[in-house]
């Protein structure tokens, strides 16, 4: 059959590359199907451009997947309105974690044919299969459709086991040179980045997490290595961004990694999502020996209640010292918080501020979001239960109208009030954030003029 499979436009200059896209890009092609990547994303075409490509040409399937987030809500209509209007409108199936909680309200808004719920390697196949053979949908596991104006939605499709089983992504059907030139923290103009997963899932439930899948599943290490030989290879890639949920799953696990990264005396920077409770100064030490420069860490509050609210899992003794330990290690820390999860209060905020003006390297710009409960997440049916959202269409058509807006307030606050001292919060941190740039940037012309420095490249932001 022939595929088209849309990467869609997130109004970046650079954009990540769709890993999760590439990946079914390749389970597809494997199973002898013709796949054709739509760039939307890199060359920013509107949605009159794929309309054209479908009137024009024939596809028997077309595929988008999404996250959760207002922003890919608003994209994927669009996009759906697009493929819907063509002449030879081809079957139509979505997936990713936006639609896979709420499967039904998805399929009503885009008039997607099928919705692919979870991981989608096998499952997508077995979609294209029925396709081909004339098969009924209901007798595959892991999707939803509708059918005589109602959704069927089959039972959960098991989780791959052995996830390196999966064949790598697809990566010459996309513009890797584009893709390459990806910024993160602690990169050189010169190096060139590209997206690896070591795993996946995560072994904690925090309350405001809307992934779907239970546990952690790990790559072998000889996976991953072979994986990274062949980016140096083919894509000269000197800075993997490993795109885990949660790599630092367990210490045990990121040494293993690590010495892994050691022994095969590949040279390369990388940057992972980690976990404070594992943050300790030799596992740290390791790290930084096997190229970390980054580490993402999910904070989310330093308020002690707030944390136990949100089954994070953490205290902030743990979070204090991690960080500490990570700055002493000489690695730069990702800073997340979140505002406004159940029990949060204005003193949860300015705990908050003061720790990030306190350990701030300068290697990101520090702000606060508030909280959002996405579909599928515990504190999505807590706001539910609560009569704070009513359901799904509430959550995309009335509340989540941008991430760094309220959705849905947990506090004791107004919502006016909410905003007001989240301003401030963040207005003391951009303030902090340009106050470091121009002192360094005056410093730098200071070096220039009166040391004569002949290092310097030019007054410029990149």
């Amino acid at each position: 059959m022939k595929i088209l499979l849309i990467a869609y436009d997130n109004d970046s200059y650079i954009s990540v590359f769709p890993l999760g896209l590439a990946y079914i890009a390749s389970a597809c092609r494997n199973a002898g199907h013709e796949v054709r990547i739509y760039n939307q994303d890199v060359y920013h075409w509107p949605e009159s451009h794929l309309i054209d490509l479908l009137d024009r040409e024939y596809f028997d399937v077309v595929g988008v997947g999404v996250i959760g987030g207002y922003y890919q809500y608003k994209k994927l209509l669009k996009i759906s309105e697009a493929i819907n209007s063509s002449k030879n409108r081809p079957f139509y199936v979505i997936g990713g974690h936006g639609p896979s909680p709420e499967p039904e309200y998805f399929l009503e808004k885009t008039k997607a044919d099928a919705v692919v719920i979870g991981e989608g390697e096998v499952t997508m196949i077995e979609l294209l299969k029925a396709l081909e053979n004339r098969k009924e949908l209901a007798s595959i596991a892991g999707v939803a459709f509708m059918e005589n104006g109602k959704c069927i939605q089959t039972p959960r499709r098991a989780l791959i086991q052995n996830i390196d089983e999966i064949s790598y992504p697809a990566w010459d059907l996309f513009p890797m040179e584009h893709y390459a030139l990806a910024r993160e923290p602690n990169i050189r103009n010169s190096e060139r980045l590209m997206l690896v997963l070591t795993g996946r899932g995560c072994t904690f439930k925090c309350n405001f997490c809307y992934r779907m899948d239970e546990g952690h599943r790990a790559r072998s290490s000889e996976s991953i290595i072979e994986e990274i030989k062949i980016l140096q290879k083919n894509y000269a890639i000197s800075y993997i961004d490993f795109q885990d949920e949660l790599l630092m799953s367990s210490a045990q696990r990121t040494v293993e990694l690590c010495e892994s990264f050691i022994k095969s005396n590949l040279k390369f920077k990388w940057w992972c999502n980690g976990r404070l409770n594992y943050a300790k100064p030799d596992l740290l030490k390791l790290m930084k020996e096997a190229g970390c420069v980054f580490i993402n860490y999910g904070i989310e509050s330093l308020d002690e209640k707030a944390l136990r609210n949100m089954n994070k899992s953490l205290t902030v003794k743990q979070i204090v010292s991690g960080i500490e330990n990570t700055l002493a290690a000489g690695i730069s820390p990702g800073f997340n918080i979140i505002f406004g999860n159940i029990g949060e209060t204005s003193e949860s905020l300015r705990l908050g501020v003061e720790f990030l003006l306190k350990y701030d390297d300068h290697s990101q710009m520090r702000t606060i979001r508030p909280v959002t409960p996405y579909p599928g997440s515990p504190l999505y049916y807590y706001a539910i239960e609560k009569g704070l959202l009513k359901d799904c269409a509430d959550f995309y058509e009335n509340k989540h109208l941008n991430s760094d807006l309220l959705a849905v307030n947990f506090t004791d606050m107004t919502d006016d009030k909410f905003h007001e001292v989240l301003y401030e919060a963040n207005k003391t941190l951009i303030e902090h954030y340009y106050s470091f740039q121009l002192n360094n940037s005056l410093n730098t012309a200071r070096k220039l003029y009166f040391e004569r420095d002949s290092s310097f490249r030019g007054f410029r932001q990149t």
